[in-house]
């Protein structure tokens, strides 16, 4: 990291700290506690407004960092989880780039016809197939099933499900006919128990930065995530591009020409890749004599301004 980097990093350090202090402060001096309450809750009411503040603060971090630089990597402030003494307790701030990981919600239409069905090697359909496969999951059925959970009809695919199936489990359900809301929500489809969702909760998202595209960043994405964008790269060809990037991150999607052996296959692959990051899971995680509360959200800042996708407190 060059000099000027170094400074930017610790400018927003600096900054990002101060507001923590600040916000933490102000969130725990609002607290009323009642003289008859058990200590227990009394704590985990301050670790919850410190996680709070911890959302805040990584808010602001990111509408502090992202606007500096036209590319978004593994090398920026943010990718580096945070850890904050305080006098009440300790606050814990990590971000993962949801643009780093592919979009489930853009492998089908609302007909149900698989997006470039007919060409799977270029489309997020076609990732998804591989990603699957890449993980050992049986990646045609997994795939069936989220298309017959988003589309609009009622006709099941050969390994996915409709309402009927639906119907049938305990407790009953109709099959959504829409997009996914929640990662969460990926528990109710067929073929997605528990171990599944934990393989593969890493490489996949329901955020993306429009309802039309959801380029993945090639400057975060994993290396399963590299082998899948296209049929012709290989292991040893994405710890190539990871190799690149850590010490040259893409400032440009047409700089992905330049890993040798990329050249061929990065032309094809434009349109489904970025550098530029718009969609941030942040989790942040108070603690107070040993009684801990997270708050998880998912922030999008598409659109100039921070909008909240999810929120999640436990």
């Amino acid at each position: 990291m060059m000099r000027g980097e170094r400074g930017f990093a610790l400018v927003i350090t600096l900054i990002v700290t101060a507001l923590l202090v600040a916000l933490v402060t102000e969130f725990i001096s609002e607290v009323y506690v009642d003289t008859s309450s058990v200590q227990s809750y009394v704590d985990s009411q301050k670790a919850g407004l410190m996680a709070e503040s911890g959302i805040s603060g990584a808010i602001a971090m990111l509408q502090f960092a992202l606007p500096a630089k036209s590319y978004t990597s593994l090398h920026d402030i943010w990718a580096k989880p945070l850890d904050l003494p305080e006098e009440q307790g300790t606050l814990r701030i990590t971000v993962e780039d949801e643009s780093g990981r592919l979009s489930l919600n853009h492998i089908a239409g609302s007909n149900g016809t698989f997006i470039d069905e007919n060409d799977p090697t270029g489309s997020y359909y076609g990732t998804a197939l591989r990603l699957f496969r890449e993980l050992k999951l049986p990646a045609g059925d997994l795939c069936d099933a989220v298309a017959d959970w988003i589309d609009e009809n009622d006709i099941p695919k050969p390994g996915g499900a409709e309402t009927q199936w639906y119907i049938a489990r305990k407790p009953s359900f109709s099959a959504k006919n829409a997009r996914l809301d929640t990662f969460e929500e990926l528990a109710l489809l067929k073929g997605f128990s528990s171990d599944v969702i934990e393989k593969i909760r890493p490489f996949v998202t329901v955020y993306a930065e429009n309802s039309i595209a959801a380029p993945i960043n090639i400057n975060t994405a994993p290396k399963e995530l590299l082998i899948s964008l296209d049929e012709r790269i290989t292991a040893s060809l994405a710890e190539q591009i990871i190799n690149y990037r850590k010490t040259t991150p893409f400032k440009d999607k047409s700089e992905f020409v330049r890993v040798p052996g990329m050249d061929r296959i990065a032309t094809g692959l434009q349109s489904r890749i970025t550098v530029k990051s718009t969609v941030f899971r942040i989790k942040a995680e108070g603690q107070v004599n040993g009684t801990t509360r997270v708050v998880e959200s998912v922030i999008s800042f598409a659109g100039g301004f921070p909008a909240t996708l999810y929120w999640r407190e436990y």
